[in-house]
């Protein structure tokens, strides 16, 4: 029963999240850059409280009630940064494969080019998305009773906000998608399995997280350092470079506080 709730509230976030901006992208054909950033600025600041101030948090919490070892600290700054590098040399991988095969489409026509980019930009929100999976799922992994917390954890919270900032990724799919000859239903359908992934992520992060103290740290590390990469790393280097204003930063602002009070209560 556990699983199956899972995997709806990671289906709603991934697939109906990213789906979502497919269709608005296809609807609008056009992109509102101050509206992503302030977007992806508002979800990294939520983002940011729910790791700093509830994931990492957790573990310590344990610890000084005896049920985990007094080296924990330790153990979750490492899977912290085996989550960040892992995401970041992810980036590399998919940046450089983007990179050789725009060149080997440099001598096409512009709808080609187009075409392949939205490709390209779908496998890599694909892969993202898993990451962003475990997350959810190693969040709920620490609810003693999912069912009755399924609406008012940090779990569901990341679900929230990884769906808010899944829709102008889908956006950035659709468009050039679309740009470059695909139809429209077709587009929104590849866009919205792109986000399938979140629900593998989160089936995994869940059953890691259940194994026992250990392993949740662990989870819970690895999944603060995949998002700390995806929030330092894209959302607000994306979010000043879509639009220099300080309207971006305030929304950031806005975001860690209401991040922090949502996982107060």
């Amino acid at each position: 029963m556990d699983y199956l709730l899972i995997i709806l509230v990671t289906f709603i976030s991934g697939v109906l999240g990213t789906g979502l901006g497919g269709l608005i992208g296809a609807v609008l054909r056009r992109d509102s850059t101050k509206i992503i950033s302030v977007l992806l600025s508002f979800s990294g600041g939520v983002m940011l409280a729910v790791v700093c101030f509830d994931l990492m948090s957790q573990p310590l919490e344990m610890m000084k009630a005896g049920f985990l070892p007094s080296y924990t600290p330790i153990v979750v700054v490492s899977a912290v940064v085996v989550g960040y590098c892992a995401v970041y040399f992810l980036n590399k991988v998919i940046g450089s494969r983007a990179y050789r095969l725009s060149q080997s489409n440099s001598t096409r026509y512009n709808s080609s080019n187009l075409y392949v980019a939205g490709l390209v930009m779908m496998i890599a929100i694909a892969l993202h998305n898993l990451p962003e999976g475990i997350v959810i799922g190693a969040s709920y992994a620490i609810e003693d009773d999912l069912t009755a917390n399924l609406f008012s954890s940090a779990g569901f919270i990341m679900a929230i906000v990884i769906g808010m900032h899944n829709i102008p990724e889908g956006m950035a799919v659709s468009v050039p998608l679309i740009s470059g000859g695909m139809s429209k239903a077709k587009s929104v359908l590849l866009t919205a399995l792109s986000g399938l992934p979140t629900v593998l992520g989160a089936i995994l992060g869940y059953a890691l997280g259940n194994i026992n103290a250990i392993t949740l740290t662990v989870s819970l590390g690895f999944a603060s350092g995949a998002m700390l990469y995806v929030v330092l790393g894209e959302l607000l280097p994306d979010a000043v470079l879509m639009w220099k204003s300080q309207l971006s930063a305030f929304s950031m602002f806005v975001g860690l506080l209401i991040g922090f009070l949502l996982v107060s209560y």
